[in-house]
């Protein structure tokens, strides 16, 4: 079952406590907090070195078209500053997002560019939660969040740039060199032909922000069904992600590719109607003639990836090389099933 995330960004919601490095099962957005103000710019910070005031937002648009003449589109809906973090802060219903986070429409909090960008802190939403909580359990998957994406923070300060690395051996049966290391043109224009895919890219490269779920089920499509690296994808998205940080987004598409979790994400059509209402299905192409997300979880387990020995499976082997004898024993998968 997928988890979706609290504080926008590309962290599966867990419903487990953070665990130590390489065994945690979901990602999370690193972010500041009391004791933490994030990673140290790797370059010189110069806080003059760019307007900060301008008069209206035809101006800003303005200053960053001389700015980066080569940019293309306009600038996100998503409005920055304090303020707006403070009235989106003011509408977190932790009891709800804890029921509806996972629906694209559903009660997210939005507030993932104000805490990247240093609007807001952990501390302060983690306080509104609790002003709000009627019981322990109405924060209990917001508060949560807040904690995974203190760990990933914590995490990226250990590893550094090994972050771009795999954290462990994939788990999909395939060799890493079995993945292109390039983002294919159709991903990066939005021209996959698949309504699902196409509308998650146009949001992200229109708005900056994506759905948690969305991110999920876009990771999974580059990794599992177009066998692209993780790293190009996680590339890509820190190009447009407004909450883009190397360390949640890093780690959350590892998490995705199974080098950093004991399995690979991936889901099904099923699913995927499930938590986006249908909405991308009924207009798709490819609905009715070949949507390669139409199947049960089994039917995609054996399509996207190889068997791989189970532990005991290994040990079996071992044992046998070590001690060669008769046994009756058989290899298994040990990924386990996923359910819609």
């Amino acid at each position: 079952m997928d988890r979706a995330l609290a504080i926008g960004g590309f962290s599966p919601s867990h419903g487990h406590r953070p665990q130590a490095a390489g065994s945690a099962p979901g990602l999370l957005h690193p972010v500041a907090t009391d004791s933490l103000s994030g990673a140290p710019l790797s370059w010189p910070e110069q806080p003059g070195e760019l307007p900060r005031q301008f008069e209206s937002r035809q101006a800003l648009e303005a200053e960053l078209q001389r700015l980066f003449p080569k940019a293309e589109g306009n600038l996100s809906s998503i409005r920055g500053g304090r303020r707006q973090a403070e009235q989106l802060l003011g509408r977190i219903q932790p009891a709800r997002y804890a029921k509806g986070r996972n629906f694209l429409d559903g009660p997210v909090t939005r507030l993932s560019p104000y805490i990247r960008h240093g609007a807001l802190s952990l501390a302060e939403v983690r306080d509104a939660v609790f002003a709000k909580l009627r019981s322990r359990t109405d924060g209990e998957k917001l508060i949560n969040e807040l904690g995974w994406r203190d760990y990933w923070q914590r995490l990226w300060q250990q590893l550094g740039n090994e972050i771009w690395r795999d954290q462990e051996e994939l788990k999909t049966g395939h060799h890493p060199g079995a993945y292109s290391p390039e983002l294919p043109a159709d991903t990066a224009e939005g021209r996959t032909g698949l309504a699902c895919m196409d509308g998650f890219i146009a949001e992200l490269h229109s708005t900056g922000w994506l759905h948690n779920h969305a991110r999920m089920w876009l990771a999974a499509y580059l990794v599992h069904w177009r066998r692209i690296r993780w790293q190009a994808g996680a590339q890509w998205f820190l190009r447009h992600l407004l909450d883009g940080d190397p360390a949640s987004n890093n780690l959350s598409w590892q998490w995705v590719a199974s080098s950093f979790s004991h399995k690979p994400y991936f889901f099904n059509r099923a699913n995927l109607e499930r938590y986006s209402n249908g909405s991308y299905c009924r207009r798709c192409p490819l609905s009715e003639q070949g949507c390669p997300f139409e199947a049960s979880y089994e039917q995609l387990e054996a399509e996207l990836f190889k068997p791989i020995p189970s532990v005991r499976a290994v040990e079996n082997n071992n044992r046998q090389r070590n001690n060669p004898r008769p046994s009756g024993g058989n290899a298994a998968l040990s990924r386990p099933s996923r359910r819609p």
